[in-house]
């Protein structure tokens, strides 16, 4: 683990992984003290944001080593729940990429997509556009390669796969995820409150629907 400096108010850490995050995430979210304004997860970094009158950067370094060397009770933290009950989302599975991505990986079309809603998925971070959850999960075991060449367009809604994450597109960009299905679920909409569906530390279930 690294601490950065990141301007007067905050501290970057850097962790080896996506779960190193979500782990030291949960555990300083269960024992945040006065002063903490946010925790910003990425894939191998934690930005985390304090009001410096009442918690100064130094002292916020002190809480996070602290924190980071009782890795049991990081582990306990993590294991403990999502903030929020699991969001379900309703993906159409019939995404241009299932088939080849099932035999990439071994497996028959419908086994694939049994194991994709079978799999409690949890929100790493959000990135690449406003709304776009990287989602986890422990018992996922596969390692999906990205496309050759990436698409120009990708439609709202597109579900897919890369490295060892699940997603959906909130709207039209390119992309070079691999696409096994489709949802219908406004992942992004400026005017609500919040803006995006899933945020990080939810809870992600899949349901399979139409034909």
């Amino acid at each position: 683990m690294r601490l950065l400096p990141s301007g007067p108010g905050a501290l970057l850490v850097e962790v080896p992984s996506a779960a190193d995050v979500i782990a030291l995430r949960e555990a300083l979210t269960a024992s945040a003290p006065e002063g903490v304004v946010e925790l910003v997860p990425a894939a191998r970094t934690l930005l985390v944001v304090v009001d410096p009158a009442s918690l100064p950067v130094e002292t916020a370094a002190n809480w996070v080593r602290r924190v980071a060397e009782s890795p049991d009770d990081a582990r306990a933290a993590a294991a403990s729940g999502s903030d929020g009950p699991a969001v379900v989302v309703e993906v159409d599975y019939r995404g241009d990429d299932l088939a080849d991505t099932a035999d990439l990986l071994g497996l028959s079309p419908e086994a694939l997509v049994d194991r994709h809603v079978a799999t409690e998925w949890r929100v790493a971070f959000i990135g690449f556009a406003p709304g776009f959850a990287y989602l986890m999960a422990d018992d996922w075991p596969f390692d999906v390669p990205r496309l050759d060449v990436a698409r120009t367009r990708v439609p709202a809604g597109a579900v897919g796969l890369a490295a060892g994450f699940s997603g959906a597109y909130p709207r039209e960009s390119p992309g070079g995820w691999r696409l096994v299905g489709r949802t219908d679920a406004t992942l992004w909409d400026p005017r609500a409150d919040p803006p995006a569906l899933l945020a990080p530390g939810r809870t992600v279930r899949f349901r399979a629907v139409g034909p």
